[in-house]
């Protein structure tokens, strides 16, 4: 695991300081060592909803994961979410090699749920990697009356170069340019888009190109000197995750 961070770091390696890329690889072991090491092999209880802890209601959320990773990545974020007073709802994306349009059934049922459970009418999403994809593949489907707003930290909005060698359908359609990408890009107006927050970073060893990593009308949020795991444990993203939901009222019984 070590020496594929090494590697896929040298592939992705951008024309940025070399300070940010030794601190970003060794962000990316320590949180490749906490995610698949500590957290996601333990875990033998389904997804669920999980009531907030803190005692000011705020808009539930949705957190969805990316390729290869279960609900256990959010466990920093989720648990700094529901102190704040957020309801959350950690999905996994089941099966593992499927179209990303699939998912939008998951991500449906967490939706349901968060708002049945919380009793409100919206719901926040966040999506890191292949989880930003998911969930604008479900907003597709689904529309947007739901949606309080959106945050991708990592998603592959233009795809990325590393998926080059993949076979499965779900890294085919996360090829750099792929027609599928172009497609939902496509399918999507300034209302759908006006709901996306964007976070990236330069030293992604997953997703690159990465500064290209948005869609029109959107300027992303860069965190330098990070890797692309480290984005959902680094205190500086959950804090920028936290901002962005702070303005948001919880929603009860229809009123804004």
């Amino acid at each position: 695991m070590l020496l594929t961070d090494v590697l896929t770091a040298l592939i992705t390696r951008s024309p940025e300081p070399w300070r940010d890329w030794w601190r970003a690889l060794g962000g990316e072991m320590v949180a490749g060592v906490v995610v698949f090491l500590l957290r996601q092999p333990w875990e033998r209880r389904a997804p669920r909803y999980q009531a907030a802890t803190g005692s000011t209601p705020r808009v539930p959320v949705v957190l969805v994961h990316g390729y290869l990773c279960n609900h256990r990545i959010w466990d920093t974020t989720a648990a700094q979410l529901r102190a704040q007073g957020h309801a959350v709802f950690a999905v996994d994306l089941e099966p593992v090699f499927t179209s990303i349009d699939d998912y939008a059934l998951i991500v449906e049922s967490a939706v349901t749920s968060a708002l049945l459970n919380s009793g409100q009418t919206q719901v926040a999403l966040v999506g890191h990697s292949m989880g930003g994809l998911a969930i604008r593949a479900w907003m597709r489907k689904h529309g947007t009356e739901r949606v309080a707003r959106v945050l991708t930290l990592g998603t592959p909005h233009q795809g990325t170069k590393l998926a080059k060698g993949s076979g499965t359908p779900n890294g085919l359609q996360m090829l750099w340019g792929s027609p599928w990408l172009a497609t939902l890009a496509q399918e999507e107006d300034d209302a759908v888009r006006g709901l996306l927050r964007i976070a990236i970073t330069p030293q992604d060893n997953i997703v690159y190109p990465q500064r290209p990593q948005t869609l029109p009308g959107i300027t992303p949020t860069v965190f330098p000197g990070i890797g692309h795991l480290q984005m959902c444990l680094d205190p500086d993203v959950n804090a920028w995750v936290l901002r962005e939901l702070a303005d948001l009222p919880p929603t009860l019984d229809g009123a804004p």
